[in-house]
């Protein structure tokens, strides 16, 4: 076997499966004792990812914040909530789904990721979605899109089905955004709405895009009798209430003056 770059994770020379991450709850173990950048030093819990290991979606966020560092869970602070309402706006919850963030551990003061840290958390996230596997891949703001497409601008790309290679991948704004411009929510919930089509009947409008990779206009198609609509969502007057009502202890730095379209790069 040789090694790789994975703090105790090997790749088999025979097979390339990494030896110490053949499950999720290895990759998650793995994470929780990862020194491989100077994030470590700083957090009180990793936050590996959770949810369904077999989920047909799978979402990528940032990073953790200071709510997902004290309790090594991702999206559980304000943006979890509002994460959460608009899952249930598509008739889904946790449990069918997986999330992970592209660093496993707080940045300081929730600046961005710097590349080093994003480097040594790559091999982590790339083995949850080889594990996982999901028919689709929801990529929440700027850096978990650039991920996938590099230097875009995730304001001009959101709300459009992408592929690249063999992963199917539907880029929206970052919950974050929305809490910083409550206009944005019908926008979200638009884009939550097209993922359920997606799940339930597929891309429409294939096109190739710039270099080959296909890009997919996603056209509104009549919901399923099984699908619920937004309205059909449990409680949801909540999910469209204010966002003061909908997460009162929105941290001070997350309520600042309102975005411009620019500043939404950062989400």
């Amino acid at each position: 076997m040789t090694a790789s770059a994975g703090d105790g994770a090997y790749a088999d020379a025979t097979s390339g499966m990494p030896t110490g991450m053949e499950t999720l709850d290895q990759v998650a173990a793995l994470v929780r004792g990862c020194q491989g950048c100077s994030l470590a030093g700083g957090r009180t819990n990793a936050v590996p990812g959770e949810g369904n290991p077999k989920a047909d979606v799978m979402f990528i966020g940032e990073g953790p914040g200071a709510q997902e560092d004290r309790q090594g869970r991702p999206f559980v602070g304000p943006a979890g909530k509002l994460l959460d309402g608009l899952l249930a706006s598509m008739g889904a919850n946790r449990q069918d789904v997986f999330i992970a963030n592209m660093v496993k551990c707080r940045p300081p003061g929730n600046r961005d990721p710097a590349p080093a840290e994003l480097a040594a958390c790559t091999k982590y996230l790339d083995r949850q979605v080889e594990l996982v596997n999901p028919k689709l891949i929801v990529t929440l703001g700027r850096f978990a899109f650039n991920r996938y497409f590099p230097g875009e601008g995730i304001t001009k790309a959101r709300g459009k089905l992408r592929e690249i290679g063999d992963r199917k991948i539907f880029p929206v704004l970052h919950p974050a955004a929305v809490l910083r411009r409550d206009e944005l929510r019908p926008t979200m919930v638009k884009d939550f709405e097209a993922i359920a089509e997606i799940l339930a009947e597929g891309p429409k409008d294939t096109e190739k895009g710039p270099g080959g990779v296909q890009t997919n206009r996603v056209i509104p198609a009549t919901p399923q009798a099984t699908q619920l609509s937004l309205m059909d969502a449990p409680d949801p007057a909540a999910f469209l209430a204010p966002v003061e009502a909908l997460a009162p202890e929105i941290p001070a730095d997350a309520k600042e003056g309102p975005l411009s379209p620019e500043q939404l790069t950062l989400f």
